[in-house]
């Protein structure tokens, strides 16, 4: 070991002289490389049996461009992202060098015409057509867009929506897109929670508060700027006016709609808006059965504003069909989990019931109900639903396992076994009589539900009796597929609960005003 470490020594060599030969070797690989490029080799593009070259086939360079001669597609012809293949094919090649055997190869001469694409649907929302509907004030921009909702293309099918539900599925379709192009919703921010504000989220009212609390969360819809805004929203809940205000047991509505007469008049006059249209572009959400009657202190407020409610009665002379909204009553109880038992509905063979409800006995109709139907066997008809009865088989699962539910009015004409009814896919039956059901300005509620006169329900077995099985099949279908429009989603998707609701007060707007050229 001591011998190899002083021949090692021995043959150690000064840095300095490395790197000085590394330097040099350097230089002389630039010159050798220079020369190479001032002296090309040629070689011929032809090349014998056996693969060697010939002294005497040097006849071409090395640097000798190749030819690609490239046949022009016609001028007509449209190139799509996804033809990668067909143009790779359409454009021949020559001039390439040969293989082993001293070949040229080329591809057909015969070039494939790409067809052109279908122009896009003329339903599709447009760029152009969001710019020009942003240049427009907003009462341009509604007359706009009631003028191109007359005109709607005609579809007779939807990828998203399910025709047999509609009354006009054309007309719906091209409203809805215009609302999500144009709509812009203006909060007042003014009063005080928890009247104002503040969702009430839970039981058979939350339908009013689940609306506020996704059109104040709702980024697409509402502006910050008033001028911009196509509607007003007034932010008040009539179940937290009721729980704040109302006296137990004086009957008497006056401090609530003395209450909403004095905020209106603020509203008008601290604001320019009310003014302008008379409070027509103004609209309020409200499932209280008093939502209706505590608009009676202020005339515009009842006759001009648009009101969306539960209690949709055209008998009391306040709400006004065409022009207010028919609210779905829905019971929430779980408001981290609004859709909790949506679905999950029997099949048909599996509902051995004709029809089901149980309940209190409120209100005209449900004693007449009762005293008829109460003792027959193929209906299950109910004061409230027994205890040894719910032991067996409780509420929700005769729902399930029922044809029809039967949806009375109680001491209004609302009810949300109606929407409890579609959620559990049982066609429901309604009977309440001057009820404007809801959404019924875009759905056809005949394909999907039955309504009954009051003064028909001794008639109501035999009724139901004589629906055909293939109708009633198809109804039960298109109960399954209304489910999604009477959805509370957390987070709106198309389509949803909200946005039926919203678009059902765009629509009725829409219907209200009038273009000045026309009269």
């Amino acid at each position: 070991m001591k011998e190899l470490f002083l021949w090692c020594a021995r043959l150690r060599m000064n840095s300095r002289k490395l790197i000085f030969a590394g330097a040099m070797t350097t230089v002389a690989a630039a010159l050798l490389h220079l020369w190479f490029l001032s002296h090309p080799l040629t070689v011929s593009s032809y090349n014998s049996s056996n693969g060697f070259m010939r002294p005497s086939q040097l006849s071409e360079t090395l640097q000798e461009p190749r030819i690609y001669r490239i046949q022009h597609l016609p001028a007509n012809s449209i190139i799509s992202q996804n033809s990668s293949i067909e143009v790779m094919q359409s454009v021949p090649v020559e001039g390439r060098a040969g293989d082993s055997n001293g070949k040229r190869w080329k591809t057909d001469d015969k070039s494939k015409v790409i067809p052109t694409p279908p122009p896009p649907s003329p339903r599709s929302p447009t760029l152009s057509l969001q710019r020009y509907i942003w240049t427009l004030t907003p009462i341009e921009a509604l007359l706009f867009a009631k003028k191109e909702i007359d005109h709607a293309p005609i579809i007779t099918e939807d990828a998203e929506l399910y025709a047999p539900l509609f009354r006009n599925i054309s007309v719906f379709k091209r409203s809805y897109e215009l609302m999500e192009m144009t709509l812009r919703v203006y909060i007042y921010s003014n009063g005080k929670r928890p009247i104002f504000h503040h969702p009430y989220l839970r039981g058979i009212y939350a339908s009013e508060g689940w609306f506020m609390k996704l059109m104040r969360g709702n980024k697409h819809f509402v502006t910050e700027d008033p001028e911009k805004a196509h509607l007003f929203y007034l932010p008040y809940s009539v179940r937290q006016l009721q729980l704040a205000l109302y006296v137990p047991n004086s009957h008497s509505m006056k401090p609530l709609t003395n209450f909403l007469r004095d905020y209106v008049n603020m509203i008008a006059a601290k604001y320019p808006f009310w003014n302008r249209t008379h409070g027509s572009d103004h609209f309020f959400v409200a499932c209280h059965d008093w939502g209706p009657y505590t608009t009676v202190a202020h005339t515009e407020l009842k006759e001009n504003a648009i009101k969306a409610l539960c209690n949709a009665d055209l008998s009391e002379g306040i709400f006004v069909a065409g022009k207010d909204v028919s609210l779905p009553e829905t019971t929430i109880k779980f408001p981290k989990k609004p859709q909790r038992h949506i679905g999950g509905g029997n099949r048909v063979s599996q509902r051995p019931i004709l029809a089901f409800f149980a309940g209190y006995m409120h209100g005209r109709v449900r004693p007449i109900l009762l005293k008829y139907w109460k003792d027959d066997e193929d209906m299950k008809i109910y004061r409230r639903l027994p205890h040894l009865v719910s032991k067996e088989m409780s509420y929700i699962q005769h729902m399930k396992s029922s044809r029809y539910c039967i949806c009375p009015m109680g001491y209004e004409v609302n009810s949300p076994r109606i929407v409890e009814a579609i959620y559990y896919e049982c066609v429901p039956v309604i009977i309440a009589d001057n009820f404007v059901l809801p959404f019924s300005e875009v759905l056809d509620w005949s394909a999907f539900s039955v309504v009954i006169l009051e003064k028909d329900i001794p008639k109501l077995k035999e009724i139901l009796l004589a629906i055909p099985l293939r109708k009633y099949l198809e109804m039960q279908v298109n109960v399954k597929m209304v489910q999604k429009h009477f959805v509370w989603h957390p987070v709106p998707i198309k389509y949803d609960l909200f946005h039926m609701v919203l678009h059902s007060i765009w629509f009725n707007r829409l219907n209200q005003i009038q273009d000045p050229q026309s009269q």
